[in-house]
């Protein structure tokens, strides 16, 4: 189930070539991210996305690719955008 709208959908050059380097799904992490499983987050970041759902925030989620890779997925608080990069990219 989808918890909110991640509007247009982006990618940076670097994320795309890990991803495709590590043989995982970007559809997949995307749409765990839009599920509201934001990955690899402490309990802070986790509440501040469960209250950004609630007030229009940004919300960040963090994925670790099976290459051991980190991806950041950022949607902006007006969700007009959701963007996948690499944490240096950002």
């Amino acid at each position: 189930m989808n918890r909110f709208n991640p509007g247009q959908l982006v990618a940076t050059p670097g994320a795309l070539t890990e991803i495709e380097a590590s043989g995982d799904s970007l559809v997949g992490y995307l749409n765990r991210h839009i599920a509201g499983d934001w990955g690899d987050l402490d309990e802070h970041d986790r509440k501040e996305n469960d209250l950004g759902l609630k007030h229009d925030l940004r919300i960040l989620s963090a994925y670790i690719l099976s290459s051991g890779v980190r991806i950041w997925i950022i949607t902006e608080a007006d969700r007009s955008s959701t963007c996948v990069l690499l944490p240096e990219e950002y």
